[in-house]
């Protein structure tokens, strides 16, 4: 899929290709294996690309009705621009192309209001992972039209 407004490129990549850019942004000072996730091989991931470089990431994972996205990064120097929103687009239609009916991820409490915009609510408590709060959000996805 090809973002034009934004000159990005989104597509499947492997797990392995979204681990440098996991570690990167997200948890830089650990090492990299921590940003591996439990069945990944299962999983869907995406990458958006933008002249030719990975600068984006996500994972998805479907079970059911329910699916649920890990480890979502950009790079620092690429945020703001559009390209996460293009890339979540994208991730909530395949969420609903392959059956799901509900979305959910686990936030930084600090990108709680980018996931808002999309339709995600908060459901329950702050919890930490480390030092980092984050807060539970989950938004029904619309239904592809046959």
């Amino acid at each position: 899929m090809r973002c034009s407004s934004i000159q990005a490129e989104i597509r499947r990549i492997s797990a392995a290709d979204t681990y440098p850019l996991r570690h990167q942004v997200l948890w830089p000072d650990k090492p990299l294996e921590y940003v591996h996730v439990p069945h990944d091989a299962e999983g869907y991931h995406f990458g958006a690309y933008r002249h030719g470089e990975l600068v984006s990431v996500v994972s998805l994972f479907v079970q059911g009705r329910e699916a649920r996205f890990r480890k979502f990064a950009t790079r620092p120097d690429q945020q703001g621009q559009g390209i996460g929103s293009a890339l979540l687009r994208h991730l909530m239609a395949e969420a609903a192309r392959l059956g799901a009916e509900e979305l959910w991820c686990d936030a930084r409490q600090e990108a709680a209001g980018f996931y808002q915009k999309f339709g995600f609510a908060t459901e329950g408590s702050t919890f930490y992972k480390g030092t980092i709060p984050y807060v539970r959000m989950r938004c029904a996805l619309p239904q592809p039209t046959a």
